[in-house]
């Protein structure tokens, strides 16, 4: 299977993060909507923490479901397990962690990765490829 180009990864995850905004819109409005003041009364970390699982949620639920987000279906990008399988509930939420500890560097990692795969794909066990039509 091919192995999405890096520009392919970035526009994805540009559409991504526009879908997320939305969601996020609707998780703040729940969180201080429903509750006037400030992140709805809750404290700073937990109301970030909240929104860390919301984004979780997102991402988890997609990729349980098919392995595609909107965003990498419009892109025709996929996420597998390395042997070709779907993502279980407990690799996703794996995968999303070691995202969030390895954000920045990914991006390095992948220019001299032989296969072309994120660091965090690396560790999961999963890996990115391009979904025929």
């Amino acid at each position: 299977m091919t192995v999405p180009s890096i520009k392919r990864r970035l526009a994805c995850l540009f559409y991504d993060a526009l879908l997320l905004a939305a969601v996020l819109f609707l998780a703040g409005f729940l969180a201080v909507g429903l509750r006037p003041g400030e992140a709805g009364g809750l404290p700073i970390l937990l109301y970030q923490l909240y929104l860390f699982m919301v984004v979780g949620l997102y991402f988890t639920w997609f990729w349980r479901h098919g392995g595609q987000t909107l965003a990498m279906k419009t892109w025709r990008i996929q996420l597998l397990t390395t042997a070709d399988g779907p993502v279980s509930l407990a690799k996703a939420w794996q995968r999303y962690a070691l995202v969030a500890l390895t954000f920045g560097f990914c991006f390095v990692w992948v220019l001299w990765d032989r296969d072309r795969q994120f660091l965090h794909d690396r560790l999961a066990g999963t890996r990115l490829v391009i979904k025929a039509p």
